[in-house]
């Protein structure tokens, strides 16, 4: 068995995507000791800005014109996509910023996609969980509720786009503790919390098939 984990992080010693990430993987490795796991991890280890453009432009060259850089970058988008196409199951942490989608993640997703096509849905049918952090509250009735443009855009990818059997597993109110003015949030951040480290374990044993 294979499982495929993906964090998207800037701060991996403080991650709180990756804190509810691994109580997931753990359920999934519990189940399978001899499973693999395949890592990725492009906060630390981002790829190269300019290789989804190389490799868009290279797909429309002809192949005796291609230069080095299209050669490379559609290389890597084949090898991005064979890597999640592998996975018996997917783990995905990645946290908001700035109301939306790192620019390391939104690279990958425009890589597998120009590796595998527009169209094919590389994990068709595969158990996958979603971890997603917010520093905010973005839920009804709050100040800035639909100020989350992360969210509906993975769901809508991992899960419409690529065929995804999704979990989401949402945490908000990550910086209450420590910013402030959200004193008065911080019962309710503790809540969701927990909330959120439980769904985790409830999801890893659900991909893991238990």
């Amino acid at each position: 068995m294979n499982l495929f984990r993906l964090d998207a992080s800037i701060l991996p010693g403080a991650s709180t995507s990756a804190e509810i990430a691994d109580l997931a993987e753990a359920e999934w490795s519990a189940a399978h000791p001899g499973g693999t796991v395949v890592r990725r991890h492009l906060g630390t280890d981002p790829l190269p800005a300019d290789a989804w453009v190389n490799a868009t432009l290279g797909a429309f060259t002809p192949e005796d014109d291609r230069q080095d850089a299209h050669h490379a970058a559609l290389g890597l988008a084949a090898e991005l996509a064979e890597e999640i196409q592998a996975a018996d199951a997917a783990i995905l942490a990645v946290p908001l910023y700035n109301y939306g989608v790192s620019q390391h993640f939104k690279t990958w997703a425009d890589l597998v996609i120009a590796g595998a096509g527009a169209t094919t849905p590389v994990l068709k049918g595969t158990p996958t969980v979603l971890v997603t952090s917010i520093g905010g509250g973005y839920g009804p009735g709050a100040p800035r509720e639909g100020w989350d443009h992360s969210t509906p855009y993975l769901t809508r990818v991992l899960g419409d786009l690529w065929g995804a059997d999704l979990t989401v597993v949402k945490r908000e109110l990550t910086l209450a503790a420590t910013t402030p003015g959200m004193e008065g949030l911080r019962d309710l951040a503790a809540e969701q919390h927990r909330q959120a480290l439980d769904a985790a374990r409830e999801a890893g044993r659900a991909i893991a098939g238990n």
